[in-house]
């Protein structure tokens, strides 16, 4: 199994550096207010046509309303790539817009805006970096700490690497539960409380203001399914952008921000539907290399550098396996399986 060393020639069709691609995409980086505006429209609008539809399902069957929210979790994702972008000042030119526009919704993703943006920026400056692993992240340890473990600490780490854990109960507990307080509660900033509280605070006004009218009973049960369904989606596209077998990570003194971000980060090939329901996320080595480039524009960078379509690239079949990938292997400079290590 061949693997990828940042220290040497890149895996491209041209000679390009991975120092080189910031100032090579940076002409992608403005973003275009009317085609955002567009994006945003047709996809708030069936959004919302797809809740009240789920809510009147309620008064006919509640199994109708779960199969509702399976495509309003599906534009609840794409909502969600609009704060991500918000979050980077990358969707609209108007620094305000993205602020105000995210902050709404954040609201309805249960994902405090200011307080997400900041932990993301810190992910984007240390991914791949295995001096600056965070539990905020997918925890993953390498082979030799995993060995060193206690059983019983071994024992609890393969629950959390568990898909179980990682795509069913984890997307329930960051998103309904973690996020109603600071990420990391002893580290946080003012900003990171104002935005946790203000936004639990508009949850609640929203919660009560369409409770009043439909019934809170009816607001939790139509909206608590669609974002459970889109955090999952949302972890797992999370997860296989970093979580692969030929993704990088290195020690903090070789460590590189462009070689971790476009051999670490993953070009996750799916299907066009779902393209375009994740927002172009797939093309996640690009927007780590430059995060200011807008969801929309991404396919452009592809159909004019076609060296990056194959860089890091995973098909939506092979990303299944990655579920099971647990431990970074330091010797063989990829991540493996619990079964793919001594006993």
């Amino acid at each position: 199994m061949t693997t990828v060393n940042p220290t040497a020639s890149p895996p491209l069709a041209t000679d390009i550096k991975p120092q080189d691609w910031p100032r090579i995409l940076m002409p992608y980086s403005k973003p275009d207010n009317r085609r955002a505006g567009l994006e945003f429209t047709i996809t708030l609008i069936p959004f919302l046509a797809l809740w009240a539809l789920a809510a009147w399902a309620t008064s006919v069957s509640y199994w109708l309303t779960l199969l509702i929210s399976i495509p309003a979790a599906a534009f609840l994702t794409r909502l969600f790539i609009f704060q991500h972008d918000c979050g980077h000042r990358a969707c609209f030119e108007s620094r305000t817009i993205n602020d105000f526009l995210g902050r709404l919704l954040g609201v309805i993703t249960l994902t405090p805006y200011a307080m997400w943006q900041r932990n993301h920026a810190v992910h984007h400056a240390i991914s791949g970096d295995l001096g600056r692993r965070r539990d905020s992240d997918i925890r993953t340890l390498t082979v030799v700490e995993y060995q060193a473990l206690s059983p019983v600490s071994r024992l609890l780490y393969r629950l959390y690497r568990n898909p179980f854990t990682l795509f069913v109960f984890g997307p329930f507990w960051v998103f309904f539960i973690r996020y109603r307080l600071p990420i990391d509660a002893r580290t946080a900033t003012r900003r990171d409380w104002f935005s946790t509280m203000g936004s639990n605070l508009a949850l609640v006004a929203l919660i009560l203001g369409l409770g009043w009218v439909i019934g809170i009973d009816t607001v939790l049960m139509v909206h608590a399914p669609i974002v459970f369904l889109t955090a999952s989606f949302g972890v797992w596209l999370f997860y296989v952008q970093h979580q692969f077998e030929k993704t990088i990570w290195e020690d903090s003194e070789k460590w590189n921000l462009q070689a971790a971000a476009l051999y670490g980060s993953s070009h996750y090939r799916l299907p066009a539907p779902l393209r375009w329901f994740s927002g172009n996320i797939g093309i996640h080595h690009v927007h780590h290399l430059s995060s200011r480039v807008p969801f929309y524009r991404l396919p452009e960078v592809l159909r004019d550098h076609p060296q990056l379509d194959e860089t890091s690239s995973i098909g939506l079949r092979e990303s299944l396996s990655c579920a099971w990938l647990a431990l970074w292997d330091e010797q063989r400079k990829r991540l493996v399986r619990f079964n793919d290590i001594p006993a």
